[in-house]
């Protein structure tokens, strides 16, 4: 359909999970993509796997937990590209804390990656766009759990609230500029990161999909292809005039009760 036609994308934490199913759906809608993360092997293989199927793709080697790497990511694509269009802020950390139990040092983490790496990229991709008095879209992967979650998420779901918090200012204050800021609360998703998040936290056994599966109303978790074009979505005109929401993609229905 071309949603993303001439647009481009730069994909923050996209080497994997959601990110890397976001970079392809919007290659497939013909954007230019650029991805960043941590691992080199995993951003040159998305990357030559997008390039080999008709896109312009890079990847960037990046840690979004330091400030000023997050805003070099974008430096980095406008030096490539000219501009950044659309920013996806995907990166996340999800280890496991207790309001109890977390140290300075966890919670200090979860707030690099899920918060201040956000920020900053928000700050140079607006910049960018304001420089050119051009419109832009921006969307954050947030979670559910930004609503309260479980309590062994506490600094998880205190960097998320933050994210969330941030996406609603920051769509408030770039509403006159055409810059539209949405976010996503996406619910239990079948990643790779989850899946050593189960192993490693929940003893999870190779069937743990199949059994949380049987738990939810849908029969299934969420998928990281079904989120990406939701995202991309949101990324193109065709979500009009929208900013500023905080959708919550998700099975449970928050404040229902049986």
């Amino acid at each position: 359909m071309g949603l993303l036609e001439d647009k481009v994308v730069l994909v923050n934490g996209g080497t994997q999970g959601v990110g890397a199913a976001v970079a392809r759906a919007a290659a497939r809608e013909g954007a230019t993509v650029v991805v960043t993360g941590r691992r080199p092997e995993l951003g040159e293989a998305l990357a030559t796997e997008l390039t080999e199927a008709g896109a312009k793709a890079m990847y960037v080697r990046a840690d979004l937990a330091d400030a000023q790497q997050a805003r070099g990511s974008v430096a980095q694509v406008i030096e490539a590209y000219g501009r950044v269009d659309c920013l996806v802020n995907s990166a996340g950390l999800t280890s496991r804390g207790t309001l109890l139990d977390t140290t300075p040092e966890l919670f200090d983490e979860h707030i690099a990656i899920n918060l201040k790496g956000p920020f900053f990229a928000m700050q140079a991709a607006v910049a960018d766009m304001l420089a050119r008095k051009a419109p832009g879209t921006i969307v954050n992967i947030i979670t559910s759990s930004e609503h309260g979650g479980q309590p062994f998420l506490a600094p998880y779901v205190a960097a998320k609230a933050g994210l969330a918090g941030l996406t609603r200012n920051a769509a408030h204050a770039h509403r006159w500029d055409r810059i539209r800021i949405n976010g996503l609360n996406i619910g239990w998703t079948a990643t790779e990161g989850e899946d050593t998040t189960q192993r490693t936290f929940h003893g999870a056994g190779d069937d743990w999909r199949e059994q949380a599966a049987q738990k939810l109303p849908m029969g299934k978790l969420g998928r990281p292809d079904e989120i990406a074009d939701f995202v991309v979505l949101l990324l193109s005109d065709r979500s009009g005039v929208v900013t500023g929401s905080v959708i919550d993609w998700d099975q449970n229905v928050l404040g229902g009760l049986d």
